[in-house]
């Protein structure tokens, strides 16, 4: 008899174009040093390891090499919606993080090289929308925080994960994640298509989302926001939508 699929609080968004966007080709930055494409893509998150208690309180940027761009804003997409994946439903919605212990969890299962860079930059305190992705209606559903920095990921070592990964080495890690915490719902859905109309008349008068990671590097489930960004992003829940 066939057994029904295992179900777990942990979701997972592949790291690809928005089904309904459409907006953007696999970029350079997806590609990892021996010039292929990078790795399938889900992510997900689930529940955070022991070891939280040590939380930085510097919630500003960290220093950062000469010529390398600080960041402090993010957006990070997940799927709310069920998908089967190596028998695990890998749903993982704002709903999701709501309801785990302290409204924490891990976000674990990226495996795309700039967006777990990107995740190598956050710091405890940094701030970043939750993005429901691969969805009926994708859009920003909430407000999540950095609540411990970069750590080894270590559903790259589960055979029976879903994001497993028999090329990564406990002693040679590839992926890490961050823990976030929920911080709020935003005060209304903001859909992608409103962002969408934004961005395209911000193309063309030089307004602030004219260069948003959404559309510039749709395929990424980790995106940079610069502040400019994040607090115009955050202003539309108190306007009515376009």
């Amino acid at each position: 008899q066939r057994m029904p699929p295992k179900k777990r609080t942990r979701g997972t968004t592949a790291e690809h174009e928005e089904p309904a966007a459409k907006l953007a080709k696999k970029d350079d930055d997806e590609k990892d040093s021996s010039g292929k494409g990078a790795k399938g893509a889900p992510r997900r998150r689930g529940k955070p390891e022991a070891g939280n208690s040590g939380m930085q309180e510097d919630k500003g940027a960290a220093a950062a090499p000469a010529g390398k761009e600080v960041y402090c804003h993010w957006l990070m997409k997940s799927e709310p919606e069920s998908r089967i994946e190596k028998g695990v439903d890998v749903k993982f919605g704002i709903e999701d993080l709501k309801a785990l212990p302290k409204q924490t969890g891990c976000w674990d299962g990226v495996r795309n090289y700039q967006a777990r860079n990107f995740m190598k930059d956050m710091k405890v305190g940094h701030e970043a929308f939750f993005y429901h992705s691969n969805c009926k209606e994708p859009g920003i559903a909430g407000l999540m925080k950095i609540v411990k920095e970069a750590y080894v990921d270590h559903t790259q070592f589960d055979k029976k994960d879903a994001h497993y990964d028999p090329s990564s080495k406990k002693d040679n890690p590839k992926w890490y994640m961050v823990d976030v915490q929920f911080d709020r719902m935003t005060k209304r859905f903001i859909p992608l298509s409103e962002l969408k109309k934004y961005h395209q008349q911000h193309k063309s008068n030089g307004g602030v989302l004219k260069g948003l990671a959404l559309f510039t590097r749709a395929r990424l489930s980790v995106q940079p926001l610069s502040k400019e960004e994040f607090d115009f992003v955050l202003s539309l829940e108190d306007k009515e939508p376009i």
